[in-house]
């Protein structure tokens, strides 16, 4: 474990990581000097030489006191190490998380973030402020009796050592044991952390369906797994630690035999035997203690296994010398990609000239939205290669292909700050006159003015253009006090002030109503105009003006042409137009 936190600390850190071990093996080398210096005080105040047993308990004394003063140090340092422990893996995890590829961040890691952002970074930061002394205690206090018994007797000495490797190897034994439970508890605690979450920000749906009693199946599931993991956890624990408690007190009943016998025999002085007595008990002492740590250990180093795991995560490889394309095209050539041993996209080719609108078109599952992440550099492409403006997106960089790109997914998430803040979050050097620009290009004309008083909006939900604070009115968390359709346009309003040269839109009409529909129509046909446009949509109208369709079915591009053309063929796209309008004329009749 403490390789493991000296590779995760760095080289800076893991020297004072290294400096605070070597203090308190320091001090509690002194403990056990002061413990060894037990065995000729006994000897000499028991026996035949009492008048220089005060020497030896001024040796004690001077040992002891060594001991607190080079402990009230060490444990100082070791609590300042804990407070530098912490600072440097926030750092070290906010720096990470900034390089990993978008993709990596799916659903499930938000419990993992959360719980290694606050929990784990203060379990692995109690090792060097309050684990570290007992542990380098429990090692170096039974290193100094052994070596002690030596010198009395050989012999005792001799089976002290030949039972370490019996108790070594059975802490190891419980150690792998309740670390496995320890993993598959974490990996409990990640999901049950996800779906209380899931549970508090989706209580609308769950309200609207009568769920307010029964309870959130996936939330109960949850909890109920954690419960058996805890217990699962508790029942593999509990042998381990008997097991090795026994083994030690085994030990000590050992040596008390052999001793009592040795001293029976009169080989061993009385007195001595009294000192060799007090020497093992503290010798069980720190090891009885090291066992109750173990819990806290193994804990702790679960903490750390996770932490290291997301420091371990591999980035995407970066150009050291990022190359700037001249131009905005954006061209696929034998992509294949898929998510683990799942392939998704085969040898898919094709061209997104600049300034041209390009429509993707097919089954829910078919790789439309993995084919815009891809264009994002969300991931790296497993075969084939991705070009923008003839440059390996490799080549480019991810943060300056970021900058080339601007993207509007279906799922929109807004910042729990003004709807001004989060349009801004598109550009943060726009002047306010770009920001109102965008916001009435999306369809967010009626922000700008308003005669609602501040505040009124507060905790109600918003509809239609009700937004009674203007640009500053609160969007609250996720958004939760704006309509899907209202998200959806500050996300689109985002886009718009970005001006990002490539623009991807991934059913970014899905929640709009007609009226409003008409704005983003607006908008996408002003993007096409100055920006390479890649729209993602089942809404059929809103790719009729599209200079080519795609249509990708299974992960392969089976049609592409325009609409006009499309509809002529026989294929996926003449099936979706057709069933498109022998719908037009339904209507709801009311009862």
């Amino acid at each position: 474990m403490i390789r493991t936190l000296l590779a995760v600390l760095g080289r800076s850190e893991g020297a004072a990581l290294r400096r605070l071990i070597a203090a308190l093996a320091l001090a509690a080398a002194a403990q056990g000097l002061g413990y060894a210096l037990v065995v000729p005080f006994f000897d000499a105040l028991l026996g035949e030489r009492s008048s220089t047993a005060w020497r030896w308990l001024a040796g004690i004394a001077a040992a002891t006191a060594a001991y607190v003063a080079l402990t009230w140090r060490a444990q100082n340092a070791a609590f300042r190490a804990g407070a530098d422990v912490a600072r440097v893996l926030h750092h070290r995890l906010g720096e990470r998380i900034v390089t990993l590829p978008l993709g990596w961040f799916d659903a499930a890691r938000v419990g993992e973030l959360a719980r290694l952002t606050s929990g784990s970074v203060l379990a692995v930061m109690n090792i060097p402020a309050h684990l570290l002394r007992p542990a380098v205690t429990a090692a170096v206090v039974p290193a100094t009796v052994v070596v002690t018994l030596v010198v009395v007797d050989p012999r005792l000495a001799a089976a002290v050592a030949l039972a370490a490797p019996v108790m070594v190897a059975v802490l190891a034994w419980s150690n792998r044991t309740v670390g496995r439970a320890d993993a598959a508890r974490d990996a409990i605690v990640d999901e049950t952390s996800v779906r209380l979450v899931e549970f508090g920000q989706k209580q609308p749906v769950l309200r609207a369906f009568g769920r307010t009693t029964e309870g959130y199946a996936a939330l109960d599931a949850a909890l109920v797994a954690q419960h058996d993991g805890d217990r699962a956890l508790a029942c593999k624990s509990v042998p381990g630690l008997v097991a090795f408690s026994f083994t030690v007190r085994l030990v000590f009943a050992a040596v008390l035999v052999l001793g009592a016998d040795r001293a029976l025999g009169g080989t061993l002085d009385a007195a001595t035997f009294a000192g060799v007595l007090v020497l093992m008990i503290r010798f069980i002492e720190p090891l009885a203690a090291a066992a109750d740590l173990g819990a806290a250990m193994r804990l702790a180093q679960g903490h750390l296994r996770g932490i290291e795991g997301v420091l371990s995560a591999a980035p995407l490889p970066e150009p050291s010398v990022p190359v700037r394309p001249s131009g905005t095209d954006v061209q696929f050539r034998g992509v294949g990609f898929g998510y683990g041993e799942r392939p998704l996209l085969r040898d898919v080719s094709f061209e997104l000239p600049a300034r041209t609108m390009t429509a993707l078109v097919g089954p829910s599952g078919a790789g439309k939205t993995t084919i815009a992440r891809l264009i994002a550099r969300f991931w790296d492409v497993d075969t084939g290669e991705i070009r923008i403006g003839g440059v390996p997106v490799t080549e480019i960089g991810s943060e300056q292909v970021m900058a080339l790109v601007s993207i509007v997914f279906q799922d929109v998430y807004l910042f729990d700050g003004t709807l001004e803040e989060n349009i801004r979050l598109g550009r943060p050097d726009a002047t306010d006159e770009e920001v109102q620009a965008a916001a009435e290009l999306a369809g967010l004309g009626g922000t700008a003015s308003s005669t609602a008083k501040p505040g009124d909006a507060a905790g109600r939900h918003l509809d239609g253009d009700e937004l009674p604070d203007g640009m500053g009115t609160r969007v609250g968390e996720g958004g939760s006090l704006l309509s899907g359709g209202q998200r959806q346009r500050v996300s689109i309003a985002r886009a718009l002030l970005k001006d990002a040269p490539i623009v991807l839109l991934d059913e970014a009409t899905a929640a709009l109503d007609p009226e409003n529909d008409v704005h983003i129509q607006r908008a996408i046909a002003r993007l096409s105009r100055r920006s390479t446009l890649l729209v993602i949509a089942h809404r059929l109208h809103t790719v009729l003006t599209a200079d080519q369709i795609l249509v990708i079915e299974d992960g392969r591009i089976t049609q592409r042409g325009r609409h006009v053309d499309l509809i002529e063929e026989d294929g996926t796209y003449a099936d979706f137009w057709q069933a498109r309008e022998s719908t037009r004329g339904w209507h709801l009749l009311a009862p």
